[in-house]
């Protein structure tokens, strides 16, 4: 695989990447960078973060060394989302979702690197670098950087400031020539960008990955049910909340029920050179089938294809696509409960 190619496999289905120059120069003098992904241990996986991960396909790919940074420290620095003796659980189950979902993907997750922060973000050069760090920025600095990841609230705990900083080293302490997330990281890795050459250490190159919009038409949050479907969700829940989705004919802002389908249902249709094909009686014109998402929405929205049609056939597929999911599951059931023994976090 050539520079072009591998370059076209990490810009695709991207929100931004800073920058498509320093990626391009990285793949033509590497065969092998590195990469990851951090992902804190709170609220119970979702459907978000099935859309985000499905990209670490792009990056093995492209020849990518990867690794998946359980950020257990950082999970509980953020205003306490995760007990501190619930991190070793929660990490566990977070470990076991991401390797459903290269499941559900294809991906052989044997080929990812996992690795915990609390394993090496104690030692002692990984705490002198982010004192040192700490020593030079300013907390209206911090925050900015961290203010779409970190709740801070009206009486912000100082774990929130010290959380960028720890992301900021991850990046040094992982060699990462790359660090992928969604769209809400940013701010802490542009900070990235400006701390790490003074530390020696170059920029990091950012992939971003766009965030879907919840069911309820708003943000998607964990601590909101009706936002998100769980990747453990069974089918008639899936089907439940798909079905009471916000969804209003013929429009596509704030429409989760069409994000899911454009960023998560058709690429993996199309991974396994599959069709998505919404069911109808001959009454109403008989089954649709459509090759592309770009077709779906515009018959959408011009109303040729009715919502309740759409979300019926929206359930089915993320059920189908959630099943190895919930097939790794099965006989780990107690520790979902470990992890989360009061239900879902916030």
């Amino acid at each position: 695989m050539d520079t072009e190619e591998r370059c076209k496999l990490i810009e695709r289905n991207v929100e931004e990447l800073v920058t498509p120059e320093e990626l391009r120069e990285l793949l033509e003098n590497n065969s092998k960078p590195k990469g990851y992904i951090g992902d804190a241990p709170t609220g119970k996986m979702h459907t978000g973060h099935f859309m985000t991960h499905r990209k670490i396909a792009d990056f093995l790919r492209a020849g990518f060394h990867f690794t998946v940074l359980l950020a257990d420290l950082h999970a509980h620095l953020d205003d306490l989302k995760s007990p501190f003796d619930l991190l070793d659980a929660r990490s566990e189950y977070y470990e076991e979702c991401i390797k459903g979902m290269m499941d559900a993907t294809g991906v052989d997750w044997k080929d990812l690197n996992f690795v915990k922060g609390s394993d090496f973000e104690l030692e002692r050069e990984y705490m002198l670098n982010v004192l040192r760090m700490a020593a030079d920025t300013t907390l209206n600095r911090s925050r900015r950087a961290a203010a779409e990841v970190v709740r801070y609230g009206d009486n912000p705990k100082l774990g929130g400031f010290i959380y960028p900083l720890l992301q900021t080293q991850d990046v040094f302490a992982l060699e990462a020539d790359v660090a992928y997330g969604g769209i809400d990281q940013r701010g802490i890795y542009m900070l990235s960008r400006e701390i790490l050459p003074d530390f020696g250490y170059k920029k990091p190159i950012c992939v971003f990955a766009p965030l879907l919009t919840g069911l309820t038409g708003g943000k998607m949050s964990a601590s909101e049910k009706g936002s998100k479907i769980d990747l453990l969700d069974d089918p008639e829940t899936i089907k439940e909340k798909v079905m009471g989705a916000y969804c209003p004919e013929g429009e596509k802002e704030n429409n989760g029920i069409l994000e899911h389908l454009e960023m998560l249902i058709m690429p993996v249709l199309r991974s396994n050179d599959e069709k998505f094909v919404i069911e109808r009686p001959e009454k109403w014109g008989g089954d649709l089938v459509y090759k592309e998402y770009s077709e779906v929405e515009k018959d959408f929205l011009s109303q040729d294809l009715h919502p309740q049609d759409l979300k019926s056939a929206v359930a089915e597929e993320l059920a189908d696509i959630l099943e190895p999911i919930r097939e790794r599951f099965e006989g780990k059931e107690e520790l979902v409960r470990r992890a989360y023994p009061e239900g879902d976090a916030e």
